[in-house]
């Protein structure tokens, strides 16, 4: 197996880191430390020149406009935007663009033409709405909104909670129960969010401040049977097939602040003296660093690895899982080891440090938190008939 990167994958990521370092990184100096936006012209001039290194539209496929980049590639670009302050959760903020919600590739073409191109347009934003306050991790029977039909509509109820963006958001996919308990009754609906019935609340406040959480409450809220992504009790194959995609790059993410945070704490420790010697002459900071090193390259490996699977068209469930849960762990476990070597400085609020620490932590539970990541690598090792 050889992971090692071919030359047009190293002048990409030569490229990226540049480009991060040069144009992103200088402008949160100027930035409220726990920012996810730039004013206009600054985020316009970033696009620019992500469009002229032609990377603009990551994860969307060259068919519908997108540059010709391999799984394996997107993920070594993760790695990379991700290294500034709102790396984890704003990388560069925004200024690669993005696939939007992927599951629209499979819409109807009167579907694509009313939300997906408008949104690869950037003239709509979007959300998934599928955890609820019954819970996330088991989607599959934790869903109790409920949608009836009636006539050329249906008519959902229910309530969704975590949901990311919703509050800014056009439109979103809204995963309900059309059917009975288990996997097939759950359906996806596109539904906007101007509809009579659609609320939605900045109430979930958490350790990321950036963005927020939200909670959405459907009340009667009508949605034409042509809204019904895919078919009808196809919903959680839907969210089911995202949530597995998704997780390659973003364990990718978790490990851009890792490694910048390590970066930053191997020059910090030559520099800093403490009684008459530099803290990297000292065994317990040379641990640490040693411990950084090793597990930022396991995780890196693994990562890479699912990558590589997924572009050969091999099944990569388990690996998409195993770097998932290597990845959010090992970047917390670096990142707290990054913020004790810079002692004080390592928790105010002019490093970066403090809020990868509040972020990187969420990342343990999103998209999966690592008890399911555990329980789904379970299943395939020992096999379906696991429940």
């Amino acid at each position: 197996m050889d992971l090692s990167l071919t030359e047009e994958q190293q002048l990409i990521v030569d490229m990226v880191r540049r480009f991060v370092r040069e144009e992103v990184a200088p402008l949160e100096d100027d930035l409220d430390t726990d920012e996810d936006r730039l004013p206009p012209e600054q985020f316009a001039k970033l696009v620019e020149k992500t469009k002229e290194m032609g990377l603009y539209g990551l994860g969307i496929p060259p068919e519908y406009g997108g540059p010709e980049v391999d799984v394996m590639t997107n993920t070594l670009i993760a790695i990379e935007y991700s290294q500034h302050r709102a790396g984890l959760y704003a990388p560069c903020y925004g200024a690669f663009g993005g696939a939007g919600l992927s599951q629209l590739y499979e819409a109807t073409d009167e579907q694509k033409e009313k939300y997906l191109y408008p949104t690869l347009r950037g003239e709509k934003k979007t959300f998934f709405g599928l955890s609820e306050p019954s819970g996330g991790s088991d989607p599959a029977r934790a869903i109790q909104t409920r949608a009836e039909r009636d006539g050329d509509d249906w008519v959902i109820n229910g309530s969704k909670l975590w949901i990311s963006g919703a509050d800014r958001a056009d439109y979103g996919l809204l995963f309900a129960r059309t059917g009975g308990p288990g996997r097939a009754g759950v359906t996806c609906f596109i539904v906007e969010t101007q509809w009579p019935g659609f609320n939605v609340r900045r109430v979930v406040h958490t350790l990321r401040q950036a963005l927020h959480a939200t909670e959405i409450q459907i009340e009667n809220l009508r949605v034409p049977n042509e809204n019904i992504l895919g078919q009808e009790g196809g919903g959680f194959a839907i969210a089911n097939d995202r949530l597995t995609r998704q997780r390659i790059p973003y364990a990718a993410a978790c490990l851009g602040p890792a490694f910048k945070a390590h970066e930053m704490a191997i020059e910090y420790a030559q520099i800093r003296e403490t009684f008459g010697a530099p803290l990297s002459s000292r065994q317990g900071i040379q641990w640490m660093l040693v411990e950084n090193e090793v597990d930022l390259r396991t995780a890196r490996w693994l990562v890479l690895d699912a990558a590589a699977k997924a572009d050969r068209g091999d099944a990569f469930r388990t690996e998409a899982a195993i770097c998932k849960l290597v990845a959010s762990e090992a970047a917390g476990r670096v990142i707290d080891r990054s913020m004790q070597i810079h002692g004080g400085l390592g928790v105010a609020k002019d490093l970066p440090f403090e809020r990868w620490y509040r972020e990187i932590r969420i990342r343990r539970i999103g998209e999966g938190p690592s008890e399911v990541q555990k329980h789904v690598i379970a299943r395939d090792i020992l096999g379906a008939g696991l429940r």
